[in-house]
């Protein structure tokens, strides 16, 4: 019973001791993950805005180098002299270079950062060296056709400084004429943004890096960011209109937070991503811990409540039970029960003592009750059945004197048959049970004596199932319906025609007997349905007069198969009524 007590004490201590640490399970870890993820979003917020401050200083820098090596005059000079080489003598144009390389290397030696210039012409030729596959580089072909001036991290032969170096590349042009006859590649080492963008890490395993529009990483290193959540971060960064934010994504079932910031240096932006699970773990590891906590909190509750029921609620869930077994009339199970009932001498052991009284004198009372019940209900049956017998021999009797008196000698010998037939089978009280193929018999012999009574005036005709030769039902319940039947025909008209019907639908048997005489009265129908409703199977045994016959058959069937038998009246007045039995062949003897 879910609404035990036992039940209820349990939900009682569940609601007080587990239900808080559920919900403090479910509001702390929520809390934290809030904190977490704002203070992780304001210090890589803050984290990046540094580095790009940063990363603008060196470029800038990078830019403001370039152009003073533009407009320097030694620079413009030595154009003038590659470009009109010819006409020069070779040792002024290297007295030209050799100009040049001065101030490149004063350039490097005053530069903090460790910045190194090369200026190189359209056909390769350089300071520090001539490159004549300048045109075939990477780095070249982005400038010259994308237009890309600050090129990613690579290596260059041609420079002052070794290893991996980012550049700056702006043209080489003359001021005067501003025809563009080479570049100048202002570089600077990788490793100035390399160990300034490994300090920015979120939880374990988050990076940031620095990354072009396609995808590809600025610096050294593989990015180890998924290539879906970066494709789709990429989307939303290139389409979006905010310079820096945060993209939320989900791959392979993680979820993934993506911050970054476009750099105002060319196509540059700086990404970092973590790995909700990783930033996170701490706190769904202490979520793990207060469920845990609730687990155990839980079994401690079922135990305290077992403990607890074991005195009280256990007594009191066994006496419930016994008092389940006496609600279905059960005795010998609820005493069953009570002596394995063990209390202490308090409240509930009272309860108990008195309830094991109560059903040994409930048991004593119904059982006196119900033989005494059952004697009257015998009683009562056997005085409806009696209660036929005069009645149709006092008919019978008059059919055969009138025969006699006629001197139908052949028609009485008859009359003496089909009785003696009737006779046998009234007199066999060994069973109140028949099959219904030996009633409808027992009715066709009646009949015969009604057709030789009435002659050519009565018209009865026995329509039988053979699927309901084999069924068994009480005896005499169809010779009333009939000679009422007869009676009341002849009432109002000179010929009477009466109908006998048996049949089996689905599970129940079905027995018919319709007439064509006066009806019957709405109120005496509604009087007989009160009757059968009220079981008064005393008025029957009490009634004298009219529709005696039906009242006795409904009694008996009711006495006998109970909630089983039903019946249907369908009459109209002048025109006729059926009456027809309806019994549930799956049921028995109501006792």
């Amino acid at each position: 019973m879910f609404y035990s007590l036992r039940n209820r004490l349990f939900i009682i201590f569940t609601c007080l001791l587990t239900i808080p640490f559920i919900i403090l399970s479910l509001i702390i870890p929520n809390w934290f993950t809030s904190i977490i993820q704002k203070q992780t979003q304001d210090l890589t917020v803050e984290a990046m805005d540094q580095y790009s401050l940063y990363i603008n200083s060196i470029t800038s820098q990078a830019e403001d180098l370039g152009k003073q090596v533009l407009v320097n005059q030694t620079t413009q000079q030595w154009i003038k002299f590659e470009k009109e080489y010819s006409g020069i003598p070779i040792e002024q144009r290297l007295l030209m270079k050799n100009q040049l390389k001065t101030l490149l290397s004063s350039m490097l030696a005053n530069n903090s950062n460790s910045m190194s210039v090369s200026v190189f012409l359209n056909d390769g030729t350089g300071t520090w060296g001539n490159n004549p596959s300048l045109q075939k580089m990477d780095w070249y072909k982005d400038f010259t056709e994308k237009d890309k001036r600050f090129v990613k991290t690579h290596l260059d032969s041609y420079q002052q400084t070794p290893g991996p170096i980012n550049s700056y590349i702006l043209p080489l042009f003359d001021m005067n004429t501003l025809i563009s006859y080479g570049i100048i590649k202002v570089n600077f080492p990788s490793s100035l943004l390399e160990t300034a963008i490994n300090k920015i890490t979120i939880g374990k395993n988050g990076h940031a890096y620095l990354i072009d529009q396609q995808g590809e990483n600025v610096l050294n290193g593989r990015i180890q960011i998924p290539k879906k959540v970066l494709s789709q971060s990429l989307d939303q960064i290139k389409n979006g209109k905010v310079k820096k934010g945060l993209i939320k994504t989900e791959y392979n079932h993680q979820k993934y937070l993506v911050f970054y910031q476009k750099q105002s240096v060319g196509d540059w932006v700086l990404i970092s991503d973590v790995n909700q699970a990783d930033l996170f773990s701490k706190v769904t590891r202490l979520q793990h811990k207060l469920f845990l906590i609730n687990v155990i909190v839980f079994i401690l509750t079922i135990v305290a409540s077992y403990l607890f029921s074991s005195n009280i609620v256990g007594p009191l869930g066994k006496l419930a039970k016994a008092m389940g077994f006496l609600e279905h009339g059960d005795f010998s199970g609820a005493k069953r029960i009570m002596p394995t009932i063990k209390s202490s001498k308090h409240e509930v052991g009272y309860v108990i003592n008195v309830f094991g009284h109560t059903i040994d004198q409930l048991k004593n009372l119904i059982e006196n009750e119900y033989k005494a019940n059952l004697r009257r209900k015998d009683a009562e049956y056997k005085a409806l059945l009696l209660q036929i017998n005069p009645h149709f021999l006092n008919n019978t009797l008059e059919v055969i004197g009138g025969l006699a008196l006629q001197g139908k000698n052949k028609e009485v010998m008859n009359v003496s048959i089909y009785l003696g037939r009737m006779m046998r089978y009234s007199l066999n009280t060994q069973s109140n049970v028949v099959n219904l193929g030996e009633e409808i018999n027992y009715i066709r012999s009646y009949t015969e004596i009604l057709k030789l009574r009435y002659e050519d005036t009565i018209s009865i005709t026995i329509e039988e199932d053979p699927e309901t030769k084999h069924i068994p039902i009480i005896k005499f319940i169809l010779q009333p319906l009939v000679e009422n039947a007869v009676k009341y025909s002849f009432i109002e008209k000179k010929y009477a025609q009466i109908h006998i019907k048996t049949a089996k639908s689905h599970n129940q048997v079905l027995i018919g007997v319709e007439d064509n005489g006066i009806g019957m009265s709405d109120d005496f129908i509604l009087d007989l349905s009160n009757q059968e409703k009220n079981n008064e199977t005393s008025s029957v045994l009490e009634s004298k007069g009219k529709s005696i016959g039906l009242r006795n058959v409904i009694g008996r069937l009711k006495l006998y198969y109970g909630q089983n038998f039903s019946y249907q009246i369908h009459s109209e007045k002048s025109v006729g009524t059926k009456i027809t039995l309806c019994i549930n062949i799956d049921g028995g003897e109501n006792t």
